[in-house]
């Protein structure tokens, strides 16, 4: 309920939006009509047709982007032809007349029914549906909330009544202006001759919203403006307002910004996270940035996004009672069920007595209260594919202690916790630990089967992946952070989660707590840390102390920090400058590019991508050309190239080509880290950019 008034606040704000002033003048073209037969039916076709269309571009695929794009145009073409009727009456006589006789053969309604205040409502319902579709509200934090939240979850009738009741929000908003408009209308037509100028002037003001949209400054410059007007009053409302969840009992909502927003260090669980404050994983939502960022960060402590519900869970599972002694006991009467044919019963009580001590002695080793019991492990079906491995099922993994890794392979917080990951596979594969990495992809590319393919040989995971593009498996666990981990008991409930990066010895003795009650011992006594080579490149852990620079999107759907002179425009090929001086975190293009929701390409070679960063690595999301034509680029700091500084992905000269669709680390500082600019220039077209992150 509380989300679905904070979603009609929303809507109610956009009235003092700038991104509605294209709009307006839509609205109050019939502000001199009885508003039940005209204003009433524009709003309702106006707020069911953006409910509608929002939703399927929420949870529909790329067909229906483009089907509302093809809209766009004809509505822009309907309404213009609305403007042009109000500048010319003779236009609007011509255009009607068989529209009436139409009407008359039917229903015998006179021509003047319109001027008696019995008209139809259909014209005013036709401009509504088109107002709807031309509509482009600022995405905010809470329409944010809805849409995202719409994307991880999938349709559902929660997911539209939200939308519905945003729209009916900025519905609201109208009508008291449109009221108030009319009455202004209505004194200023008693006025000798007035009618008919404020009539044009309509039609004028028609026109140019018609040209506003046509040009994209719905979606770039007033939405830039917006942002500053009512963005810092609605993230109040989410913070003060949004359910707080997590990813098993709770129901915290999503932003627009993101499935990805970076979001602060933080386990769930209640643990400190190693690193201090540093971003250490990928969240869905802006509820949980704005938790994080109003936590206490700086002391490394749990993440309070993960909710009031899941700490609830972990302080008053039903769990509470299972100690080391039932442990044993388990273990005691599993020895005895499990005893050789050919023993006595003597060899059998032995067997048992020295199995329990060994067990009692393991769950002293790993020196950690009984974790709790979180709930039963969501299902893992409905996976697109399976990658090294059949299908699996929590039946068939019974009897296992399993750990569900959700991760995407182009996600930094994710490349690097997999040192950790794949070393607990290596190490207790024998002692019954299965891992599950669950991909949920973030960029349409890493829908691509065969990149996921060719991304976990690359990365050497060698475990079973389940390919979950329909997130299935993502909306079964409630899930919300790219990294998340779920430990899974031999009995198939899950006993412990963490969210990010971090923590590491404590996820770990978790699986050796797990592995020993399951009637693993031995499993206490394997060292704890990774068993292999130190990670490297952008698997190497991050440096939180001096990393200030937040992830960032290059796609205008979570664009922050643009500087390029004029802003960003929407979906269409465009001469970007270069940010003269760039601030800190400010970035820019240089060159032709077209900008998407999810990305930038480069229509024209020698385009360049700026950033005035801090923080030791830097990394970009990059993709090659048409039918994967190689990129070749040249990176700069502060104009030089990197020399010791450069990353994993260029050489000392800065030089590198794009050959797939991946995380690229592009430089790799060591010593003091100052403020640099970084500059990245393509020298072939066809590149696609789609993030910044740094470590």
């Amino acid at each position: 309920m509380l989300l679905l008034v904070l979603a009609y606040l929303g809507g109610v704000l956009t009235i003092v939006s700038p991104c509605i002033l294209p709009v307006l003048p839509f609205v109050f073209a019939r502000a001199d009509r009885p508003f039940l037969r005209n204003g009433l039916p524009l709003l309702v076709g106006m707020a069911v047709t953006f409910a509608a269309v929002a939703t399927l571009a929420a949870v529909g695929g790329g067909w229906i982007a483009q089907a509302n794009q093809a809209g766009r145009w004809i509505a822009i073409a309907l309404v213009g032809v609305f403007g042009l009727t109000l500048l010319f009456p003779r236009l609007a006589e011509h255009l009607t007349r068989p529209l009436v006789e139409l009407g008359n053969r039917l229903s015998g309604v006179a021509s003047n029914a319109e001027q008696d205040g019995r008209g139809s409502i259909g014209p005013s319902l036709l401009l509504g549906v088109a107002t709807g579709l031309l509509w482009a509200p600022c995405a905010g934090p809470i329409l944010g909330l809805v849409l995202t939240g719409a994307a991880l979850r999938g349709a559902s009738v929660g997911t539209t009544l939200l939308l519905v009741a945003y729209a009916a929000g900025a519905a609201t908003s109208l009508a008291a202006a449109l009221l108030i408009g009319g009455k202004l209308f209505a004194a200023m037509k008693r006025s000798l001759g007035a009618g008919e100028w404020v009539r044009r002037g309509l039609g004028v003001a028609m026109l140019a919203g018609v040209g506003a949209i046509a040009l994209g400054l719905d979606t770039g410059v007033l939405t830039q403006v917006s942002t500053i007007a009512t963005g810092g009053l609605e993230q109040s409302l989410v913070d003060r307002f949004a359910p707080r969840g997590n990813a098993m009992h709770g129901n915290a909502p999503a932003d627009a910004n993101g499935p990805a927003m970076m979001a602060a260090n933080g386990n769930a669980n209640g643990g400190d996270v190693a690193g201090g404050s540093g971003p250490s994983m990928m969240a869905a939502g802006d509820a949980m940035r704005a938790a994080a960022n109003h936590g206490d960060a700086g002391n490394g402590n749990a993440m309070m996004a993960a909710g009031d519900a899941m700490r609830a869970a972990a302080n008053h599972g039903g769990a509470g009672n299972g100690n080391a002694m039932m442990a044993a006991g388990d273990a005691m009467r599993a020895a005895v069920n499990g005893a050789s044919p050919s023993a006595d019963n003597g060899n059998a009580m032995m067997s048992a007595a020295t199995q329990s001590a060994r067990q009692n002695a393991a769950m002293l080793r790993v020196s950690a209260p009984a974790l709790p019991v979180e709930g039963d492990a969501p299902s893992l079906a409905g996976a697109t594919e399976w990658l090294n491995s059949p299908p699996l099922t929590n039946a068939s993994l019974r009897g296992k202690v399993v750990l569900v890794d959700f991760w995407t392979y182009s996600c930094i917080n994710c490349l690097r916790t997999l040192p950790y990951v794949k070393a607990w596979a290596r190490k207790y594969r024998n002692d019954g630990l299965v891992v599950i990495g669950v991909h949920a992809p973030e960029f349409a590319f890493e829908r691509d089967i065969g990149n996921v393919k060719k991304a976990t040989h690359d990365l050497g995971v060698t475990y079973p992946v389940a390919i979950d593009n329909g997130y299935s498996i993502w909306r079964a666990f409630n899930n919300e952070y790219w990294p998340a981990h779920y430990f899974i008991d031999a009995q198939g409930r899950v006993r412990y989660h963490h969210f990010g990066e971090g923590d590491y010895v404590q996820s770990e003795r978790a699986i050796q707590q797990l592995l020993v009650e399951a009637g693993h011992p031995d499993a206490a006594q394997v060292p704890l840390g990774i068993d292999g080579p130190a990670a490297s490149g952008a698997q190497a852990a991050a440096d939180n102390a001096d990393m200030r620079s937040p992830e960032t999107y290059v796609g205008y759907a979570r664009a922050e920090n643009f500087s390029s002179p004029g802003g960003q425009l929407h979906d269409r090929e465009h001469d970007y400058a270069a940010p003269a001086q760039p601030g800190l975190d400010d970035w820019g293009l240089a060159g032709a590019w077209s900008v998407a929701e999810q990305q930038a390409t480069l229509a024209k070679p020698g385009g360049r991508i700026v950033y005035r960063f801090h923080a030791r690595d830097l990394h970009l999301v990059l993709g090659p050309g048409k039918n994967g034509a190689p990129v070749r680029f040249r990176v700069t700091i502060d104009g030089t190239a990197p020399g010791a500084s450069h990353g994993a992905d260029v050489n000392a000269d800065g030089v590198g080509t794009v050959t797939g669709q991946r995380l690229y680390q592009l430089i790799r500082q060591s010593g003091p880290i100052v403020d640099h600019t970084f500059s990245i220039e393509f020298l072939d077209p066809g590149v696609q950019a789609f993030a910044f992150t740094f470590g």
